[in-house]
C-alpha cells in the first residue's frame, strides 16, 4: 500500500474507565493488559470499547475506574480460537499507542474518531432496516507492517449505504467516522440466551480510490 502503513489505521478515543485492568498476554517481556472505555455518543447513547494497552505506556499512570483518559492508537482484530472446535470469533480491541489523563471539566468536540483506508474484502451486504432505513455491511481488510492485516466490520448509512452497493471486493476506499458497540443475543449450546457485544466503525464520511488517483500518488 502507498503512504504510511501506519497512518491507514488511526483512533482516537476520549472516555471514562469503567473496569478493572486484565492482564491480556506477555511478549517479548512486555505486558498488555485490557479494559474497558466508555465513551459519550452525541446522543445520550454510550460507548463501551474495549482497549489493549502496554504497560510501558501506563508506568506513573493510576488507570482505576472512572479515570478519565484520551487515547490514540489503532484498531485491530484477531481470531479467537472456539474452546470446543467451533467457529473462529473475530475479536476487535482498540490498540493505545499513547494515553494521557485528562480533567473532569476537560471535554472534546469529537470524542470519537476513527480513519481507516483499506480494501473491500467481502461483498458489501446492502439492505433496509424495519424502519425503512439503508444500511450497507462492509468488511474492510487494512494493511498493517509485517505482511499482517486488521479486519474491521464496517456499516454505512443512507446514501454512503448506497454508494457501498457499486463496490467490489479489492476496492480500496478511505473512511472516517467512529467506533461503536452494539450488543446482541444469541442462543448457546443449550439454547441459553447469550447476550454478547458487538463493535464496529460506523461511516460518516468515505471515499473511493481509483487506480488512477493511486497512480498520481506514487509519483
Amino acid at each position: 500500500m502507498a503512504g504510511n502503513i501506519l497512518g491507514n489505521n488511526m483512533v482516537n478515543v476520549s472516555g471514562k474507565i469503567v473496569s478493572e485492568l486484565e492482564f491480556s498476554h506477555e511478549l517479548y517481556g512486555e505486558q498488555f493488559y485490557n479494559f474497558t472505555l466508555e465513551v459519550p455518543r452525541l446522543s445520550d447513547a454510550k460507548d463501551m470499547l474495549p482497549i489493549t494497552i502496554s504497560n510501558r505506556l501506563f508506568e506513573g499512570i493510576n488507570l482505576t475506574p472512572g479515570t478519565k483518559v484520551k487515547i490514540e492508537g489503532q484498531l485491530r482484530s484477531y481470531n479467537r480460537q472456539s474452546p470446543n472446535g467451533g467457529k473462529n470469533r473475530l475479536i476487535l480491541t482498540i490498540f493505545a499507542r499513547d494515553i494521557i489523563v485528562v480533567g473532569d471539566d476537560e471535554s472534546t468536540k469529537n470524542p470519537n474518531e476513527i480513519f481507516l483506508d483499506g480494501f473491500i474484502c467481502k461483498e458489501p451486504v446492502y439492505r433496509t432496516t424495519p424502519f425503512g432505513r439503508e444500511i450497507s455491511d462492509l468488511l474492510v481488510a487494512v494493511n498493517r507492517p509485517y505482511s499482517k492485516s486488521d479486519y474491521i466490520p464496517v456499516i454505512a448509512w443512507g446514501r454512503n449505504a448506497r454508494f457501498c452497493e457499486k463496490l467490489k471486493v479489492g476496492d480500496r476506499i478511505k473512511l472516517w467516522g467512529r467506533v461503536q458497540s452494539r450488543e446482541y443475543q444469541k442462543k448457546g449450546d443449550n439454547n441459553e440466551i447469550i447476550t454478547r457485544t458487538a463493535y464496529e466503525v460506523s461511516i460518516t464520511k468515505m471515499e473511493k480510490v481509483n487506480k488512477e488517483d493511486l497512480i498520481l500518488t506514487q509519483q
